[in-house]
This record gives C-alpha cells, structure tokens and sequence, in this order.
C-alpha cells in the first residue's frame, strides 16, 4: 500500500511533468524566426538598440533603424549594410505623430510589412526631486510613454488584419521600483509597464505576442549622453560607475541577445540581470520595506543645488576620477556609437579607449 509521503511525492512529480508539457506546449506554439522578418527598432542609433540591431541581423532579419537624428542614424546604417545586413534608417521623433505615421508608411513601401516592432527610444535624466520641472516630465512621457504607444498604434492596424506580429516593449526596472534621483524617467517606465502588460492581455488572442523587457543596469555607453541635474558632476560620477560596472551592469551584448531570445520565444516577460530580479521580487513581496530602504539611500545621494535645474549631458560633467571609475563602459560607448555626432566621433576621452579591458 502505497504511503501518504510516496503519494506526495508522485503527485509532485505528476505536477512538474504536466508543467514541464505545458511549457514545451506553449513554446513550440509561439516558436519564431527572425530569419527573413522586418523588425522595426526604436532608438536604434546608439546604445541598446543598436545593439538590439545588430542581434537581430545576426539572427537574419531585415532591419529598420529609427532615431531623431539623421547623421548618427546613418552612421549606424552604414556599419550595418557593410557586414551586409539588409537595413532601411529612417529619420523620426517617436513624440510626433505624423513623423511616426510618415516612418510607418516608408517601411511597408520598402519592406511591404513589419513583422517586429523593438519600442526602444528612451532618455535618461538623473538627479534630485527638487530639480526636476514640469518639462523635464513632459520629455521623459513623451518619449518613453508617448512613443511607445504611438508606435505601437500605427503598426497594430496591419498586424491584427494579419492576426500576426510581435510587440516588444523595452521599460525599466525603474518601471517596477522608482528609485531615488530618477522620478520622471521612473515615471514614464511605469506607463510604459502598464501599458505594454495590459496590451499584452488584451492582443493574445488577435495572435499578437507583447513583450514587456524589464532590465536592469546595462553597459551601453548611455551614461555619456544621459542629462545630469543638480550637482551635475557628482550625479555622473556615481551614474557613470553604476551603469558601466560589471558587478553591476550587464553587457549591451548579452542584453540584446536575451531580448531577442525571448521575442522569439513569445515570452510575456523578460527581466534581465539578478540584480534587477531580485528588485522586483523584493519590492513585490515588501513594497513599504523597499521605499523605506531607498528613501535611507536617498540620503547618501548628493543635495540639490541653486544652479542645479540646467541639464547637462554625462559626458560634459567628466573627470579624471569619473573617467577612471568608469573605464569599463568606455569600450561599449564607442562600439554603441555614443561619440558619434555628425558623420565623424567626438575626440576621444581622457583615456585611451586601449586599455579598458571591458568585455562585451
């Protein structure tokens, strides 16, 4: 006769054989290739979405690069059509609805379809509460919220009259947790959230995948461009080592290959680094202990400032010591195009780029 533990044990076992089916089932059923799609990628000139560009080419996909503005979008183009990748770069600020309309036009002309759509454009505005103005508000919505929904809006039409099409929606662990000397970024990464979930829920069944990318931290370079208020030096100094560390931050590299991985997988979500992960989980399961936490952070954080509501750009506030601290995303800033202006790259940094070591 078979004991209340051995029974215990079967039914366990019967659980995670059905799971383990269930999973398999669903995967083969949302299993996707790039190979051959049109994948349309937001802020795609520098930084992850470059990177995200790249992935995709890899992966053998047909690519659209889209950003403001036209000299690093080409610059971008041209390193990509060199390896032979089949790229189109056009010209558009997500925040404008007819640009938006107008980009999605010239895509189905050239491509006749658009099978991927990578929301990606973002800014980054770092520094103290106090600092912040109804403006600096308005620009992160319009952009990291704004954006996405326009853009998203414009290609659903087609996708729902093919009952076929995959959303991905890059947001932010500051979209899930808003951390100190980020408000109006975090902001606008939790509309962003809120929108891609429940859109997700609501296009399943039109045969349209959503996924929602939350990461972490990552080294793309984006902390020279990224606008720093309040005492502006101070705030790139800790942003910069922040985002470029590797125990830290992750490689734009390894980000985008698991953002592709999981657009072809159909995943509903992906969090990308532990530290991001356990973020979420620890604010999910303690969300007052979490604010609790950050508020006490928030008190090793530098001040504002009378003259600290003029934004400046990351790399305008270097030092040798921030340079220094920060050696591990200067590879990435010059792979990702982040010293790109123009058709040329701006002087190099206060070090040579020779000897950073940064592995991506």
């Amino acid at each position: 006769m078979m004991t209340g533990r051995a029974k215990g044990l079967l039914l366990g076992l019967g659980f995670g054989l059905g799971l383990a089916a269930t999973r398999a089932f669903f995967a083969k059923q949302f299993a996707f290739s790039l190979r051959g799609r049109v994948v349309l990628i937001t802020g795609s000139s520098r930084g992850l979405g470059f990177a995200l560009a790249e992935e995709c080419a890899i992966q053998g996909a047909r690519v659209i690069l889209c950003a403001r503005q036209p000299e690093p979008l080409e610059y971008a183009r041209q390193k990509l059509a060199a390896r032979g990748v089949d790229v189109l770069a056009l010209p558009c600020d997500v925040q404008n609805r007819e640009q938006v309309q107008r980009m999605i036009e010239q895509s189905f002309a050239h491509f006749g379809t658009i099978d991927v759509l990578i929301n990606n454009a973002g800014i980054i505005l770092v520094g103290p509460a106090p600092e912040m103005t109804v403006a600096d508000y308005e620009a992160c919505m319009n952009t990291m919220f704004w954006g996405t929904l326009l853009t998203t809006l414009a290609v659903l039409p087609s996708m729902r009259a093919r009952r076929a099409g995959r959303i991905v929606n890059v947001t932010s662990i500051g979209g899930r947790v808003s951390v100190p000397h980020l408000l109006p970024y975090s902001c606008a990464k939790f509309a962003a959230v809120g929108f891609s979930e429940g859109l997700h829920a609501e296009m399943a069944r039109e045969g349209i995948q959503v996924t929602t990318v939350v990461p972490g931290l990552m080294r793309t370079g984006s902390h020279l461009n990224a606008l720093m208020k309040g005492k502006r030096q101070q705030e790139y100094t800790l942003f910069s080592l922040l985002a470029t560390s590797p125990l830290t931050a992750t490689s734009a590299a390894h980000a985008a290959r698991r953002i592709v991985r999981a657009t072809c997988k159909g995943a509903t979500e992906c969090i990308i680094t532990p530290q991001a992960q356990l973020l979420s989980c620890f604010h999910g399961v303690c969300p007052a202990l979490t604010t609790k936490i950050l508020s006490l952070v928030n008190r090793t954080l530098p001040s504002s400032t009378e003259d600290g509501k003029q934004a400046q750009t990351g790399k305008e506030n270097r030092s040798k010591l921030s340079s220094w601290l920060a050696k591990p995303g200067e590879k990435a800033a010059h792979v990702y195009n982040q010293y790109v202006v123009g058709q040329r790259s701006e002087t190099l940094p206060l070090y040579s780029i020779q000897n950073t070591g940064d592995a991506l």
